[in-house]
């Protein structure tokens, strides 16, 4: 087998299984917000290629818009402290927003930009996530819509990361000790 081939980790979800969750969300938040138009909001970088899948299967009119905040750093648990490193560059007064996450793990992040994107004056604000991971969770935060739910796992690749590395699997998978 290539390098380039290799499947680092063991296996979590394929691809095929994340397209049709993809579809299967895709198709829900169409429904629940049928007539209106939505913002979607890409939390960078690992929210890119889920949001990317998401996107293609919600029919409504559609605004895409992207933001950074972190609280790892280059570790592998969350520091606490959330920073946002690129803020929207649109306006979100009125509108329907989804935002869409790559992993819901403490729930620190994704409070402190839902909070931060309530004070813009949206109609609503709702997170669509690929993961969650509950056990996790020390934010009082759920998502609305859910593609999987893992067990306290460092998962990688479609878009999650580890050091800036394994984004592109095209699989979700997770790093043995």
């Amino acid at each position: 087998m290539s390098e380039s081939n290799k499947v680092n980790g063991t296996i979590l979800f394929t691809e095929e299984q994340i397209r049709q969750r993809a579809k299967e969300l895709g198709q829900q938040i169409s429904k629940d917000f049928e007539g209106e138009s939505l913002y979607l909001v890409c939390t960078l970088r690992g929210g890119v290629v889920w949001m990317g899948d998401i996107m293609k299967n919600i029919s409504n009119d559609t605004e895409i818009d992207f933001m950074s905040a972190s609280s790892y750093g280059s570790g592998t648990t969350s520091s606490g402290v959330v920073k946002i490193k690129k803020d929207l560059d649109g306006d979100i007064t009125g509108k329907n927003v989804i935002i869409v996450e790559d992993i819901v793990d403490t729930g620190t992040t994704l409070k402190h930009i839902k909070s931060y994107l309530e004070d813009k004056n949206p109609k609503c604000v709702k997170i669509c996530t690929l993961l969650d991971k509950p056990s996790r969770r020390v934010a009082d935060i759920e998502a609305d819509y859910i593609g999987f739910t893992i067990d306290n796992l460092f998962v990688i690749g479609y878009g999650l990361d580890f050091n800036q590395k394994y984004r592109n699997l095209p699989y979700i998978s997770y790093l043995d000790d």
